[in-house]
C-alpha cells in the first residue's frame, strides 16, 4: 500500500481554515523579476551594432577615395579588387595639377563660395529677425511662402532661371551663377527658430534701455546665436562648394567654373576612365570643406542643438 501524505489546510491569519478556492486566490505567484542590466546590455549591443554599420557604411568609401587616388591605372581595375596601392601612385596628384587650370578653377570657387556664404547668412539673418520680432501684417502667411519653398526642388526653377539669366547677358558671368542662388529659405527658417527660443527677458530689458532694433540685433541677438550662425555658415560652406549642375549650365569657360566643373575634364572620353587623377582631384576639393568643417564642428553642434534641450 502506499502511503497518503495529507497535506495541512490553508489558514488566514486568525487560524480558520480556508476554502479552497479562497487558498488560490490568497496565493500570490512569485515570478522572478527580469534582471535589467540583461535587457540593458542587449540595448547596448544593438546600438553600437547599428553605429558601427553605419560608420562603415561612410567609411568605406571614403577609404576607397583615398587609396584610389594613389593607384596605377592597371590596378584600379585588377580584379578582384585591391585594398592597397601596389605599386604607389602619387604622381596622380601632380597630374592633377598639370591637366587641369587647377589654380584658376580653385580660384572661381573660392569667389563663388564666399560670396553666395555672406550674402545668403546676410539675408537668412536678417529675414529670420524681421520674421521673429517684427509685427507686420501678412508675416505668418509670408512666412509659410518661405517654408513653401523649402519643399520645392532647385531643378523645377532651373529652367525660368536660366530663362532669366540668359536674358539679362549673365552667361558666363559670376552674377549669373551667384544672383539665382543668393536667396535661399533654410537660413531664414533656422534661424528664426533660434531667434524665437531666445529669453524674452533678454529682449525685454534691450528695449526698456532704449537699445534701438537695429542694435539689438547686433549687440544682444548676435552675440547669444554664434553656435546657430557658425552652423548655418558651414551648411552653406558645404553646399556652395560642391554645387554643380547651376555652374555647370551658366559657365562655358574655364574663367568662371569651379572645381567640380573643372574635375569633369579629368574623365577621358575615349576607353577607359583614368579614375586615379579623378580621385585625386576629388580628394583636393575636398580637403578645404574639410579643414573647415574640424574647425566649426563644435559650434555647429552646439548650433543645430540650441532649444532641443532646456534647462
Amino acid at each position: 500500500m502506499t502511503a497518503r501524505i495529507d497535506t495541512p489546510p490553508a489558514r488566514d491569519d486568525a487560524g480558520n481554515v480556508r476554502k479552497p478556492e479562497e487558498a488560490a486566490v490568497a496565493t500570490p505567484v512569485r515570478r522572478h523579476p527580469r534582471d535589467p542590466n540583461e535587457s540593458g546590455a542587449l540595448a547596448k549591443v544593438f546600438g553600437y551594432g547599428a553605429l558601427l554599420l553605419t560608420v562603415a557604411m561612410i567609411a568605406v568609401p571614403l577609404y576607397f577615395i583615398v587609396i584610389t587616388s594613389f593607384k596605377t591605372h592597371p590596378d584600379i581595375y585588377s580584379d578582384p579588387i585591391t585594398w592597397w596601392p601596389n605599386p604607389w601612385a602619387p604622381e596622380n596628384y601632380s597630374y592633377v595639377t598639370e591637366t587641369m587650370r587647377f589654380g584658376l578653377y580653385l580660384r572661381n570657387s573660392v569667389i563663388i563660395t564666399t560670396i553666395l556664404t555672406v550674402v545668403q547668412v546676410t539675408l537668412g539673418v536678417l529675414s529670420a529677425y524681421a520674421f521673429a520680432f517684427l509685427r507686420f501684417p501678412g508675416r505668418n502667411i509670408l512666412f509659410i511662402v518661405v517654408i513653401a519653398a523649402l519643399m520645392v526642388p532647385n531643378q523645377i526653377t532651373i529652367i525660368t532661371n536660366y530663362t532669366l539669366v540668359a536674358g539679362l547677358g549673365w552667361r558666363n558671368t559670376f552674377q549669373g551663377i551667384i544672383v539665382p542662388l543668393a536667396g535661399v529659405a533654410f537660413g531664414a527658417f533656422l534661424m528664426r527658430n533660434h531667434f524665437l527660443s531666445l529669453p524674452k527677458e533678454i529682449m525685454e530689458a534691450a528695449r526698456l534701455d532704449g537699445t534701438g532694433f537695429v542694435r539689438t540685433l547686433f549687440r544682444v541677438v548676435l552675440p547669444m546665436s554664434w553656435p546657430t550662425v557658425a552652423a548655418f555658415t558651414l551648411i552653406t560652406i558645404v553646399t556652395e562648394w560642391n554645387g554643380y549642375l547651376w555652374p555647370f549650365l551658366i559657365s562655358d569657360t574655364a574663367d568662371v567654373a569651379p572645381l567640380p566643373i573643372g574635375l569633369t575634364q579629368l574623365q577621358q572620353n575615349e576607353g577607359l576612365t583614368n579614375w586615379g587623377p579623378v580621385m585625386a582631384g576629388t580628394v583636393i576639393t575636398t580637403l578645404p570643406i574639410l579643414i573647415v568643417f574640424l574647425l566649426l564642428q563644435k559650434q555647429m553642434i552646439k548650433g543645430l542643438t540650441a532649444g532641443a534641450v532646456k534647462g
